[in-house]
């Protein structure tokens, strides 16, 4: 997993633009949203890394017309550590002499942002390969590929999203004293409140439907729902949009949103969850259960790939060290790859709902996941049921063995071994993206475990 994974080939970019129509509708784009904010003065021109993270720079309002003949950003964006280092041994930095890759704007995207909407807009870019192709390696491009693969065939998923994160009292506020919540509470305290109300209100500004915002089981804990939507890659935009959004309303009232997976050891954790249905080509909602509430075929062939898929699955929906100190038992996180009916603690639950609106829920991954790849891997595991003959497992209403766990990976390195091994993974992602990923994963982790923590020097062995 330390060897380059890319050729030395120098990367020469073409040059690419927006087709007419795009061209026309972006020139539109721009100019409506001028319109609605006059006073605009900068706008930040955004990718996300393998990691969700933000990463672009800020260019002055006259500057975004340029934008239609695309901007240059260096292939090592999707090469950097948590920590935004370029992991050197991916092969994508010096080895190759951090070649730049043309980037055009993503239609719909241009926004207002949270801290100064009136005279601060960000925008989002995605990154083309030297032949005009997307970029292979690209999280928002891979989940698109996979997408395409599912509408081909005709099945065209329909998903929400609900994020978990924490609110804590900023480092540097004195003033700020803090409040307690409780789960369920509709009544939070008023600094609580504020925030809560604001990130609503931004989140209508910006054309994100959310559902609801619930105080969770851990003080100053809050999940976030978004509506759900067949336009699966713009769900993903507004999930990495606001994370950003509450970031950025914390601080304005002295407050710090955390979207860690584990933040503290004796509280709950946070995780990202998907519910997700699948329409045809008639919109008719393809998951059914039956009078014995049973999974009908179609739906059983989906969770038995999802469940065989789960093990491996695990380097992307746990993506660093701390996101497995999340799973542990009675915490309502799973902890083995199985399904059943109305039970947080599964990884895949079937929620009460009726005829039209029946689901799934997976339930795996943490708040600190990359929707893009999530999204890629769930999907990857519905493609994976779709076309391989597997058992449908027992519920755990059901099951009466206890042979018949299948436990999840429980440390990084297990779960990146069996990924980067994995043949179904290998056929929808590519190798470059796996061996990217793995070399970029190992990298993190060692970077942790190599430095002497404070616990073990109050051994004073």
């Amino acid at each position: 997993m330390n060897m380059p994974v890319v050729s030395s080939t120098k990367i020469f970019p073409k040059t690419v633009l927006l087709e007419k129509n795009d061209l026309d509708d972006f020139e539109l784009e721009i100019r409506q949203y001028l319109e609605k904010y006059p006073e605009t003065h900068f706008i930040d021109i955004c990718l996300h890394d393998l990691n969700g993270h933000i990463r672009g720079k800020r260019i002055e309002v006259d500057a975004v017309y340029q934008l239609i003949k695309g901007c240059y950003f260096p292939l090592s964006i999707y090469a950097m550590s948590l920590n935004g280092q370029v992991v050197e041994e991916s092969g994508f930095g010096k080895y190759i002499g951090e070649p730049d890759c043309l980037c055009l704007p993503v239609l719909g995207s241009l926004k207002p942002c949270a801290d100064q909407p009136e005279h601060h807009a960000q925008l989002l870019l995605t990154m083309k390969s030297e032949d005009g192709s997307d970029c292979k390696i690209e999280p928002r491009n891979i989940l698109k590929k996979i997408l395409s693969t599912l509408h081909q065939m005709h099945y065209f998923p329909v998903m929400a999203g609900e994020i978990e994160f924490y609110l804590t009292p900023n480092a540097g506020n004195i003033h700020h004293h803090s409040q307690q919540t409780q789960c369920f509470d509709v009544d939070t305290p008023p600094d609580f409140q504020n925030v809560i109300q604001q990130i609503e209100s931004t989140a209508k500004s910006l054309k994100i439907q959310l559902t609801g915002i619930v105080a969770e089981s851990a003080s100053g804990q809050f999940e976030i729902n978004i509506q759900h939507s067949d336009d699966i890659l713009t769900l993903c935009d507004q999930i990495l949009a606001l994370k950003r959004m509450i970031r950025q309303i914390a601080l304005q009232h002295g407050l710090e949103a955390s979207f860690m997976a584990k933040p503290c050891m004796s509280q709950a954790g946070s995780g990202m969850h998907f519910h997700m249905s699948m329409l045809n080509q008639w919109q008719e909602n393809l998951f059914v259960l039956d009078d014995q509430q049973n999974p009908n075929v179609l739906m059983g062939k989906v969770i038995a790939g999802l469940i065989d898929l789960m093990p491996a699955s695990m380097a992307i929906l746990a993506p660093n060290i701390n996101s497995f100190r999340r799973f542990q038992f009675a915490h309502h996180v799973p902890v083995e790859a199985n399904w059943g009916f109305n039970n947080r603690n599964v990884a895949i639950r079937i929620p009460c709902a009726d005829l039209q609106n029946q689901r799934l829920e997976y339930r795996v991954a943490g708040a600190d996941v990359n929707p893009y790849l999530c999204v890629a891997t769930i999907l990857i595991g519905v493609l994976h049921g779709l076309h391989t003959p597997l058992d449908l497992p027992q519920s755990v209403q059901h099951r009466k063995t206890i042979n018949l766990n299948q436990l999840l990976a429980r440390n990084q390195l297990e779960a990146l071994q069996l990924f980067e091994k994995n043949p179904i993974f290998k056929a929808y992602l590519g190798n470059d993206f796996i061996q990217l990923w793995c070399t970029c994963k190992t990298f993190e982790y060692h970077a942790v475990m190599n430095k002497i923590s404070d616990t073990e020097l109050a051994w004073h062995l």
